[in-house]
């Protein structure tokens, strides 16, 4: 780790009061541009280029005036990580059925994930439990009547109807789904996506399979300790695994789409699985820094994004890396750009400001999950997350899309914010994509702090879903998610200013923001 990278904080003139020209989103974009350049080489947790990225994030810090909210007087929080990666050629998977021992092509067939530490060799039985889940509030209990025990879990991903939104997102993430599946005896699982969901294609997604992984070092830190495999199907190929039980593939995406019960059977099959994982260590950087409160300095608004991207892979036409210039060096520059504002307005805000960029988020949200578990300012100090992950200014901003709106009273800061600036506010229009569950603010949730996260929406049905809608198939972890594409500045610049009024408003309120009374996330509340 370069010197560089413990930055100090240090004293910087008062600068009068200014009023800023006109935002035409030009700086935002400049944050961009290095943080998505080549040089950086994708951010992957870990690698040289997040390092370069990390001490530019906290250089940027220092010249917005901001304070150090690191380790030791630093802008930088290390953060320790194993790594894994399958060594493909070595492994192998296969299926047996009566009719014999299909040998499966992997990246084709299925993918052995590396997120779950394999066991070097796996021989089990397997069973359909429909959504695997089990969720004690709707009485709902997926493995229930099932022999279970020593199997492998097939399931498609999605809940029943009864689970609403917030419910069906906690019980499907995977420490909770393994919890279920380790209390009924399972040993591995095997998911299969929803086709009529799926973000990327597999085409796309599976040249990725053999990218390292990443788990947090620490005890309590690893969510599937004791799962011994964990396999991606290939929708395409779902039937194969069903064959002879009676029940299509089909049949069961129709009644996932209705979020009917699913049919649970055991299927006459085994997974013979072999693994030979490359195992490392590394060190990586989360980014923390503090604009000072005035008169609550101790209680602070977190704004938060991640730097990390998905690095480099084998050239595809003529191009190796995962830039990540919308996912999501854009919503760091957002963090960035709010800081220089803060700094040049001189803004008074009650509450102190605690930006934090996070590592790791593409590994499985881990940066956010070390953040929130080792905060470098007191846990109970930090009274809300306002996260930006992949805001996509592809067309004109006029709807904001609020992860969490009806959860906590950010809700309602989001609306009055919005309202201010013409912007409609829209809930999570997919809920099934289990959005909010999927970035970082979800670990400063499971501390019990209320949360948001907050992207540019559009009108179901319109010309701008299908722009993001082909923005996801084509772009979203891929390498054209470049400095190249066509992005709507004037409408990143408008996101901004939105965001940038909500920090003000949550820094000085009265009161801390809560979790609504209804709230499913209330639980969590310490």
């Amino acid at each position: 780790m370069g010197s560089s990278l413990n930055i100090r904080w240090v004293v910087f003139a008062v600068l009068p009061i200014v009023l800023l020209a006109a935002d035409d989103g030009a700086r935002w974009w400049s944050f961009v541009e290095y943080l998505a350049s080549d040089a950086l080489e994708g951010r992957n947790t870990g690698s040289e280029g997040h390092r370069k990225a990390a001490e530019y994030v906290a250089s940027q810090f220092m010249k917005a005036g901001l304070t150090p909210g690191g380790e030791n007087g630093s802008f930088i929080q290390p953060v320790s990580f194993l790594t894994k990666q399958l060594d493909e050629g070595q492994s192998s998977l296969a299926l047996r059925t009566s009719a014999g021992v299909k040998t499966l092509r992997l990246g084709e067939d299925a993918i052995i994930a590396t997120r779950v530490d394999p066991a070097s060799s796996v021989d089990a039985e397997l069973v359909f439990t429909g959504y695997g889940l089990k969720i004690p509030e709707i009485k709902f209990d997926d493995f229930a009547g099932l022999e279970t025990k020593g199997k492998i879990a097939v399931y498609i991903a999605g809940a029943p109807e009864k689970a609403l939104g917030p419910l069906a997102s906690h019980y499907q993430t995977t420490g909770q789904r393994w919890a279920a599946m380790k209390s009924a005896g399972i040993i591995g699982a095997i998911s299969i996506a929803n086709p009529n969901h799926i973000e990327i294609p597999w085409e796309r997604s599976s040249p990725n399979r053999l990218q390292m992984t990443m788990q947090l070092i620490g005890p309590g830190m690893n969510d599937t300790l004791g799962q011994q495999i964990s396999i991606a199907w290939n929708p395409a190929h779902a039937d194969e695994l069903l064959a002879g039980s009676g029940h299509t593939f089909k049949e069961i995406v129709a009644a996932a789409e209705a979020r009917k019960p699913l049919p649970h059977f055991a299927i006459d099959a085994r997974i013979q699985a072999r693994t030979v994982v490359k195992r490392g260590q590394v060190v990586s950087q989360n980014i923390a820094a503090v604009y000072p409160g005035t008169t609550k300095p101790n209680e602070y608004v977190v704004i938060s994004a991640h730097v990390d991207h998905l690095g480099t892979s084998a050239p595809l036409n003529g191009d190796a890396i995962f830039n990540g210039a919308m996912d999501n060096a854009s919503g760091v520059a957002s963090m960035l750009e709010i800081a220089n504002r803060l700094h040049e307005t001189q803004a008074k805000t009650s509450r102190s400001v605690l930006f934090v960029a996070v590592t790791g988020e593409e590994k499985g949200l881990l940066g956010s999950k070390y953040f929130a578990r080792n905060p470098t300012v007191p846990a109970k100090s930090m009274v809300a997350d306002i996260n930006a992950d992949m805001f996509l200014p592809l067309y004109p901003f006029k709807i904001l899309t609020v992860y969490g709106l009806d959860e906590s009273t950010l809700g309602a800061d989001a609306r009055a914010v919005s309202a201010e600036l013409g912007v409609k506010v829209q809930a999570d229009p997919e809920p099934l994509r289990n959005v909010f569950t999927r970035s970082d603010q979800y670990n400063f949730i499971l501390q019990g702090i209320p949360s948001v996260m907050v992207d540019i929406g559009n009108e179901k049905g319109s010309k701008d879903e299908q722009t993001e809608k082909d923005w996801l198939a084509t772009r979203y972890h891929g390498r054209t998610d470049d400095l190249n594409q066509p992005i709507d500045r004037a409408a990143a610049a408008k996101f901004n200013d939105l965001v940038m009024k909500l920090v003000l408003r949550v820094a000085n309120a009265s009161h801390r923001p809560e979790w609504n009374r209804n709230s499913f996330f209330r639980r969590f509340a310490k």
